[in-house]
């Protein structure tokens, strides 16, 4: 059975390593032949669903679970979630692991928790929900970001938090909360982003760290505090925020009342954790200078790291405090990556995911050979994946996802190949203005669940014209934040030493040079279709 990882279809999907659970220690961390038995968690809050994963200390999965929850869009552009599904997914996917490892809870050392970013969560005196979260691709804020730039200044705020005023980001969030349900606004006395909320539910803390609050756009990115300038021009209450800490750092451990509930061993530590790209950067090993990863999830991102901060003037990508302490990372984001294609399987392709259940696969496998089935340039069909807006490098929330070039000759296959084709191309305009700013990316990394597909793999080699690798465990951003569990446990002296212990990579997938000029030939008609469709966009976004 092939696996991909975008967890899409599984309500409780378990996979446990049916190997030694008890394994023989490793370099520095143990005397070669001495059984050891510590184990660390790491749970991945995404938009689809939550996946929770337990780890041996040398990266080996013992067990494994995952559970999906919806998102709810009354209005075009509007993205919300229940916290409450998140809550609940965490504690069974963690009960199930405990459970079905056999592991004793007192030898797991450490819990990390990565997140989705942006979301807002907004509780009352009493620790209540008071609204359905409004996550990170909702966009109906750009009044709200118009208020921001105003009060804040368009070049501080850059300087300041890193990046321009964007609908996705938190800031915005909280000033339409205050401007459409001021009776909701006065009732909140905590703000937290959705990771933070599972975080709470555990350890009873409101804590946040470094790399998601920079995506909040009130933290001083250069600084790695909150920024009393930036909460000072938006009227916003220092204390409504949580306390911010690095990542590896342990910012709480779980209660009595959730250790019940999740088969946990109260006071097992909870250490920062990460947002979701961060976390998977330490999960496949980005923690150097020179080192880059792209990933295909929900969502779609460029991601480099830097030991040095560096912002564009122009906000085109994100600049961002990463998991590793006193350093920064560099990304680009596409809205609509997995997305895309899980919109695409969702609404055409019911007859394999049918074939796929009879034959006891995931629906993607065969969706890749489907595209495989249509040539490069599908035919002269382009897409454009910008089903919820787009930030890089366009930074326009009006604009919408668009098939270009469609024929009477054209099939399924050729739109489902496009799907994939559009999403590399978006990922390569995050590529360029990353070379366009200097900074140098000597490996890249394929992650998500673009990044277990072959197909997709060598799309993004012979686009960049550069080799990707993958790392062997699939698990991404659960890995990372277990990482960072297990450095805050003291299992390892830093997070790259901890990469160096529990961190494994393939073979690299090569550019095909034949194909490198004819991926380069589209893209060069994809990157004229954006400017060429900009108004109509806006056009379209004021229509009743």
């Amino acid at each position: 059975m092939k696996s991909y990882s975008f967890f899409l279809d599984f309500p409780c999907k378990i996979e446990e390593n049916k190997g030694e659970k008890y394994r023989e220690s490793l370099g520095p961390f143990g005397g070669g032949k001495d059984r050891i038995m510590e184990y660390v968690i790491g749970i991945d809050l995404g938009t689809s669903g939550t996946k929770t994963v337990l780890f041996d200390r040398a990266g080996q999965v013992m067990a494994s679970a995952a559970v999906e929850y919806p998102m709810y869009q009354e209005k075009n552009g509007w993205a919300e979630q229940d916290p409450a599904h998140w809550w609940d997914a965490a504690v069974r996917t963690l009960r199930t692991v405990v459970e079905e490892s056999g592991v004793n809870p007192e030898d797991i050392k450490g819990l990390g928790i990565s997140g989705q970013m942006h979301g807002l969560v907004m509780l009352d005196e009493q620790g209540q929900v008071l609204r359905r979260s409004i996550i990170w691709c909702d966009q109906r804020t750009a009044a709200e970001c118009e208020e921001i730039t105003r009060r804040v200044g368009a070049q501080r705020l850059i300087e300041i938090t890193a990046n321009p005023a964007l609908t996705g980001f938190t800031a915005s969030k909280i000033l339409w909360v205050r401007n459409h349900q001021p009776e909701i606004y006065a009732r909140c006395a905590h703000i937290l982003l959705p990771k933070d909320y599972v975080r709470f539910k555990l350890t009873g803390e409101f804590a946040t760290e470094v790399s998601d609050a920079s995506g909040m756009q009130l933290l001083d990115v250069p600084h790695r505090c909150w920024s009393q300038e930036v909460l000072e021009k938006l009227e916003i209450d220092p204390a409504l925020l949580a306390k911010v800490y690095e990542s590896p750092e342990i910012t709480g451990t779980v209660t009595p009342e959730a250790a019940a509930l999740t088969g946990l061993k109260a006071g097992t530590p909870v250490v920062g954790g990460a947002g979701d790209n961060a976390a998977a950067a330490v999960g496949t090993g980005v923690v150097r200078d020179g080192k880059a990863f792209t990933t295909i999830g929900t969502s779609g991102v460029v991601f480099a790291h830097t030991d040095h901060i560096s912002i564009d003037p122009k906000g085109r990508v994100h600049t961002f405090c990463c998991a590793v302490p006193g350093a920064w990372h560099v990304m680009g984001v596409t809205q609509g990556a997995g997305l895309s294609l899980k919109w695409f399987r969702d609404n055409f392709c019911s007859a394999e995911k049918e074939t796929a259940q009879g034959m006891g696969v995931d629906p993607y496998y065969l969706m890749d050979q489907e595209a495989a089935k249509s040539p490069i340039g599908c035919n002269k069909l382009l897409y454009l994946p910008y089903l919820m807006g787009e930030r890089t490098p366009h930074l326009d929330p009006d604009c919408r996802g668009v098939f270009f070039g469609l024929s009477a000759m054209h099939t399924k296959w050729d739109m489902l190949r496009a799907v994939m084709e559009g999403v590399t191309y978006s990922q390569r305009d995050s590529v360029e203005v990353l070379r366009e700013m200097g900074v140098q990316i000597g490996e890249m990394l394929a992650c998500g669940g673009g990044g277990t597909s072959s197909l997709w793999r060598q799309m993004l080699a012979d686009t960049y014209n550069c080799p990707v690798k993958t790392v062997k465990s699939k698990e991404g951003p659960a890995l990372g934040v277990a990482i960072l569990a297990g450095v805050g446990a003291g299992l390892y002296p830093s997070v790259q030493e901890a990469c160096d212990a529990m961190i494994q990579t393939n073979e690299p997938q090569l550019p095909i040079p034949e194909n490198v000029p004819r991926y380069e030939a589209f893209y060069q008609v994809y990157k004229g279709l954006y400017p060429a469709l900009r108004d109509n966009f806006k056009c379209l976004a004021q229509t009743e």
